[in-house]
Formats: structure tokens, C-alpha cells, sequence
């Protein structure tokens, strides 16, 4: 079994060609059981950001997996595959597992120790696994790149004064605006960037208003931030009537469009935070358009401040990818097969001198009891071990090889014990 990751990432494509993979619920369900289609894909799983969108599986022929995975995203966006193989990054095994740790630690991110991404994996995750197409292998995968994240936030000051792509186009606008707290602000959407932005301007003393095509939504929101609510089916009027407007929706078209805009008399400050992109304009004079892209000068310096931690973080995500194939390893029912046989011919061969030593047993019989005793061992062992052969190909292979782990316990073993499986007493 190999893992196998596809990524196409602000590292590695502009917003135009990221805007060609973006997936509503139905499409992404749709292109999962598309790639299950394939006889060498067992799980897979979909992460779709505003800075990244990747396929991670599970696979038996890395060459056949990432051929299908080609044919079904040149299809999605009309893009040559040369092209695609060209574009996007394209990992397995340890160097796979390496970049799912380093994008759940956040310093794959284009905002260096945003707290978003964390989340993000997880609702990717329980997406495709509650729809059948992710399992065991990739939920060990996930649970260790978690794990990993997690020593990388406690162990480094790389989270620090929390910052997201959201708080960064916030940080910008406090760059641009003069006088912030004398201009009304607009969110559109209700996301968890929608409700960062709100937050911030609210706490900024900015005017601050949320729209929604579901107003239930909207209202929600507006009450969490202490901001109000503005009709969505008004947006004609906002455009031409807000400073500032955040948006950030998951519509599949612009809800910007240039035949909204008029010209007014005051300066407009727009960010689009959408993948696709919401607000689709030529240049309009005194309207300041800013997309996800267009915020990389701070993030440069955000990923200069934190250069150091970087460093720290890269290394324990290194020796988390090296603990996790030890892990693997002591997954391997087949050691603790050997190890029960070495365990049963031992007690054998003990019995079988003790019924000499005692007596029981004339010393002339000695080799032919032993060999008896083996067989009988053999025998008896048969059917046990066939069954942990065979679990340790079902879900449940985790629980059967601990609860073998603990059986086998005692200073004899050859696992070490930070990856053994611990079972709690009562």
C-alpha cells in the first residue's frame, strides 16, 4: 500500500488555474468516487482551500493511481494532463506523508502558522469518511499529521499572534484606510473568513454589516459579531454605497459584476478572499481590488518573522514522518505471529525439561515429547493466527494487533514501547 498526494497550491499555480478546481459538495463527492473507480485507489480524500486544492489516497501502483488522478483533473479544468504533471506536486509515500504533516502543521501555508488549515483537513476528512471513501489508512495518516501539528504549536512559537489569510487582508486595509472608524464596512458570507473579518472590524470600531443569501445565516453571524444585517438581494446598492466589502462565498460565479458599479464620490476598498473569485471588474477608477494573491507581500514578511520557527517545525515534522513508519511497522501481525510461536516452543521445551528433571519422563523420550509438543502447538496456533493474518487487512486490524501487543508484553519483546498500543486497565 502507498500513499499518494496530488497538489496544485499557491506554491505552485496563480489563482486563475486554482479557480479551474474548485468543487461544490456534489462535485466533490463525485470526483472521490470517480478516483475509487480505479482498482488501485482503496481512499481517498479531497482538501479544497482558497490557497490549495489536493487529492490524497490511498493506492497499490503509484504509476496507475497517478495516471487516473491526471485524466479525472484535466478533465475538470480542460487543461492538458503535460501540463497538469508539470504544474502540480505530485509525492508518495515518506515524501507524501512529509507534506501532509508539514500543510497540518501550517508552514506549507501561504500564511505561515494560520490556525485555519487544522480544521480544514479534518471537515476533508470526515466528508470522505463519512461517504465510505476513506478508511483505516487514511485516518492513521490524518490522526499522526495531527499529532505532528500539534508539537509543532507547542513546541514552537510558529502560531504566535494567530494569523489567517482573513487577518492578513485586514492588516491591509488598516494600511490603505484613513479614518477606519468613519467608514462602513460589508461582509459577504457567513465562512469562517467571513467571520474573522467581521470580528476585526468590528473590534476596530468600523460600522459593520453582513450579507447572506440565507438572512437566518446572516442574522446568526451579525449577532456573534455585534454587526448588522443587509439584505443580500440589495447588493446593487451596496457596491455603490459601502468603503469597504469582504467577500468571501462559496458561489460557483461572480456576484460582483461590473454592471452593479456606478461612480460615486468616495474611494471603494474591495477584498475578494473567494476561490472562485466573487467580484469579476475591468479597473474602475478609486475601486482598489484585492484577491488572495495580492497579499503576498505581507505574507513574505509574516514567513521572514518566523524563519526560526520554521526551522523547528520542519524538523519535528521530520522525525514525526520517521515515527509514523515505525508505527506502520509494528502493525505487522507477522512479527507477533513469530513471536507467539518463539513464546509457545520456549514453554515446551521448559515443560519438556521439568518432566525429565521430575522424573515424569524417561530422558531417552525427551526429543520426541518436544517434537510432539510442537506439533501439537502448531496445531493448536493454526487457526488463531490464519484469523490475525486476516484482520490485519480489515478495519479492525488495529484493535487485534494491540490487543496482541499486550498479550505479548514483557521484556522479551522487540517493540519498542512509544509505539506499542496501550490498553487501559480498569
Amino acid at each position: 500500500m502507498h500513499y499518494l498526494i496530488v497538489s496544485l497550491s499557491h506554491k505552485n499555480s496563480d489563482l486563475e488555474l486554482r479557480e479551474k478546481f474548485t468543487y461544490t459538495d456534489e462535485e466533490k463527492e463525485a470526483c472521490l468516487q470517480r478516483l475509487l473507480k480505479s482498482p488501485n485507489i482503496s481512499e481517498a480524500v479531497m482538501l479544497a482551500t482558497c490557497n490549495r486544492m489536493e487529492l490524497y489516497v490511498c493506492c497499490s501502483d503509484i504509476e496507475e493511481a497517478t495516471e487516473h488522478m491526471m485524466k479525472l483533473l484535466a478533465f475538470k479544468g480542460g487543461l492538458p494532463e503535460e501540463v497538469l504533471r508539470k504544474t502540480a506536486e505530485i509525492v508518495d509515500d515518506s515524501s507524501a506523508i512529509h507534506h501532509l504533516f508539514a500543510v497540518a502543521s501550517s508552514i506549507d501555508s501561504m500564511v505561515v502558522g494560520e490556525t485555519q488549515i487544522a480544521g480544514q483537513l479534518k471537515d476533508a476528512f470526515k466528508f470522505s469518511n463519512e461517504r465510505g471513501y476513506s478508511d483505516k489508512k487514511m485516518s492513521r495518516a490524518l490522526s499522526h499529521a495531527f499529532k505532528c501539528a500539534a508539537k509543532v504549536r507547542n513546541l514552537t512559537d510558529i502560531s504566535s499572534k494567530p494569523v489567517s489569510v482573513a487577518s492578513v487582508a485586514i492588516k491591509q486595509i488598516k494600511e490603505k484606510v484613513q479614518n477606519l472608524r468613519e467608514k462602513k464596512a460589508l461582509v459577504i458570507g457567513v465562512g469562517e473568513m467571513s467571520e474573522i473579518c467581521a470580528k476585526h472590524l468590528v473590534s476596530d470600531g468600523v460600522e459593520t454589516f453582513i450579507a447572506n443569501r440565507t438572512k437566518q445565516k446572516a442574522q446568526t453571524l451579525a449577532q456573534e459579531c455585534n454587526a448588522k444585517v443587509y439584505e443580500f438581494g440589495d447588493l446593487d446598492k451596496a457596491v455603490n454605497e459601502f468603503d469597504i466589502i469582504f467577500t468571501a462565498t462559496a458561489s460557483s460565479y461572480p456576484i460582483i459584476t461590473n454592471e452593479l458599479i456606478e461612480d460615486v464620490d468616495f474611494e471603494r476598498f474591495w477584498f475578494d478572499l473567494a476561490v472562485p473569485r466573487d467580484i469579476d471588474i475591468k479597473n474602475r477608477e478609486n475601486i482598489f481590488l484585492f484577491v488572495v494573491d495580492d497579499i503576498k507581500d505581507i505574507v513574505d514578511a509574516n514567513k521572514a518573522q518566523r524563519e526560526q520557527y520554521v526551522r523547528q517545525a520542519h524538523g519535528i515534522v521530520g522525525r514525526s514522518v520517521v515515527e509514523f513508519y515505525e508505527w506502520l511497522d509494528t502493525l505487522n501481525v507477522e512479527p507477533i505471529i513469530k513471536e507467539i510461536y518463539k513464546k509457545a516452543e520456549k514453554a515446551a521445551q521448559e515443560e519438556t525439561q521439568r518432566a525429565v528433571k521430575k522424573g515424569f519422563l524417561p530422558q531417552e523420550y525427551e526429543k520426541q515429547a518436544q517434537k510432539m509438543a510442537h506439533q501439537a502447538i502448531k496445531r493448536f496456533l493454526h487457526d488463531m493466527t490464519k484469523k490475525m493474518r486476516a484482520a490485519s487487512h480489515e478495519a479492525k486490524s488495529d484493535s487485534v494487533t494491540g490487543a496482541m501487543q499486550y498479550i505479548l508484553n514483557d521484556e522479551h519483546d522487540n517493540i519498542p514501547d512509544q509505539y506499542k498500543h496501550h490498553l487501559k486497565k480498569d
